[in-house]
């Protein structure tokens, strides 16, 4: 009995003593001299992950970690992804980024103006989102979306969107996509009563005019009642954003009166009323613009020259206007 006792003292003061030995190990710090990425891929086990690294020269013991892992039932929790591995990580910090999956996380912004040709190559630009979506245009993107089919141009709400590797550009605009019709019917049931827009996909195709008329906020109320009034009253919305749009690629930069005669669908000096789609993405102060115009009664509005407008009632004081601010 003397002797199984000491036996099991023995076998504890044993395991007490590697037990010990492997708490020191897994608090001391990985052989990493600067931030590094590392990836547990889907579907890789955790010894093959620890193999791994330790053929990087980044751990030293990896079956011991594999062990530790297992025995503490961590093995099969931890989660694949990319991590950063910092200069102070030790194994059991590193365990505990991969049970919480904080993987890294990319960015790509979706800016407010952009047309969908320029959305779609900021998308095949970037490096690390994977590209599926190669061949669509305005007019195909929706159906490969998964979504009502239709011309898709403004259909995307430009925001930052964080990924993790291995997201699809599918994914991105499907989740900017959401986030308009969120946006967009949220403003629409809040809208300005006595608008001349049958639906909130009118009131977008006017808040992407809104946006491409002007960079600043306080002067979208006021675009936003010009043609608000104007559309009212039958007039001719004579935006040059939009004529450009329709334009597309045989425009150079220097809009004409042969571009202005130049009718187009989206010749609003040719052709009353909205055009058949909005021009470009318009931001949320856009939309709240468009839904929420400036009370007035302008009629006119002219480039200033330092990235305001300056607004007239009457043809004349416009006139005046485009003498002064561009025909100087």
């Amino acid at each position: 009995m003397k002797l199984f006792l000491a036996c099991l003292v023995l076998a504890g003061l044993g395991v007490a003593g590697l037990l010990a030995y492997v708490g020191s190990w897994a608090n001391t710090p990985l052989e990493v001299t600067a931030e590094q990425r590392v990836e547990l891929a889907r579907g890789q086990s955790f010894s093959s992950f620890a193999a791994a690294l330790a053929r990087q020269g980044l751990i030293t013991r990896p079956r011991l970690w594999s062990w530790q892992a297992r025995w503490q039932g961590k093995a099969r929790r931890v989660q694949a992804g990319e991590y950063w591995l910092q200069p102070g990580d030790t194994p059991d910090s590193l365990l505990t980024k991969l049970l919480a999956g904080d993987v890294i996380n990319y960015e790509i912004q979706l800016i407010e103006g952009w047309t969908l040709r320029e959305v779609l190559a900021s998308l095949a630009r970037n490096e690390i989102l994977e590209h599926e979506l190669i061949t669509v245009d305005a007019n195909t993107l929706l159906g490969v979306l998964g979504l009502p089919s239709g011309n898709a141009e403004g259909l995307f709400f430009p925001d930052t969107y964080r990924f993790t590797r291995g997201a699809n550009d599918i994914e991105i605009l499907q989740r900017a996509y959401k986030q308009m019709q969120q946006r967009l019917a949220e403003a629409w049931q809040n809208r300005a009563v006595g608008l001349p827009y049958d639906n909130a996909y009118q009131a977008l195709i006017a808040a992407s005019l809104i946006e491409k008329e002007t960079g600043r906020d306080t002067d979208r109320p006021h675009i936003a009642q010009v043609f608000v009034s104007r559309l009212h009253a039958g007039m001719r919305l004579q935006t040059d954003p939009s004529v450009i749009y329709g334009l597309g690629r045989s425009f150079t930069g220097n809009l004409t009166r042969k571009h202005l005669r130049a009718d187009t669908p989206y010749n609003t000096y040719t052709r009353k009323g909205l055009p058949p789609t909005p021009i470009a993405i318009a931001g949320a102060s856009s939309i709240e613009a468009a839904l929420h115009p400036a009370q007035g009664d302008y009629l006119y509005f002219v480039s200033s020259g330092d990235g305001s407008s300056h607004f007239s009632v009457s043809l004349e004081e416009h006139t005046a206007a485009v003498q002064k601010y561009q025909l100087q």
